[in-house]
Formats: structure tokens, sequence, C-alpha cells
């Protein structure tokens, strides 16, 4: 959003942002030196292999249900529940079915 006018609008997160078949879209929000949030739509069958940042990052689940593994441990997220990704733990996401979702990412 590039202006102060944009910014001070409400907006529907899960609405702002729409499946693709076979495909994980991104859009974001806000991107600054200080962190970034991210909205996220993933296809059934679809995921995020393992990865580890040095950040931590909340994630919202907007719609559906996720599996997100930290530290090899699955977690099953639903519409509306949050978990926090700690840093430098490993973590995955898997869409078992559709899921949208929003990433806030605190950098150190």
């Amino acid at each position: 959003m590039s202006s102060i006018v944009e910014a001070a609008k409400t907006f529907i997160a899960a609405d702002s942002i729409e499946y693709a078949d076979g495909s994980v879209v991104s859009k974001t929000i806000i991107k600054k030196q200080t962190g970034n949030i991210t909205l996220f739509a993933f296809d059934k069958g679809e995921g995020l292999a393992e990865h580890r940042t040095p950040h931590e990052a909340l994630v919202q689940i907007l719609d559906g249900e996720a599996e997100i593994i930290i530290g090899g441990i699955s977690n099953r997220v639903k519409n509306g529940q949050c978990i926090i990704l700690p840093a430098d733990i490993p973590h995955a996401l898997k869409a078992n079915e559709r899921f949208k979702m929003m990433l806030i990412m605190i950098k150190n």
C-alpha cells in the first residue's frame, strides 16, 4: 500500500487474496526493515518445504486448516487460530486442504 489513504482503509484479509489451482499465492501487505506482513493462499497439496529463519513470526489462519510442522512436531491450525514460529527452529507448511494465512514476521 503506497499511500496513507490506502493504508487507512479497512479490508478483510481473507478476501484480499485468491486461491489459484496448483499454486501458492502470496501478497505483501507491509514490507519494512523491521518486519513484513504477507498474505498467502495455498491450494490443496501445496506447501513450503522445511526451512528456518532468524526471525520470529506469527501465522494466523484466515480460511481452512493448515498443517504446520515446527521442530518436527505437527500442528493442525484452523481458521481463526494463530501459531508462533520461533526464530531458528525448522518449520514447514502443508495444505491437506486449501487454506489462507497471514504471516507477520518480526525482524530482530
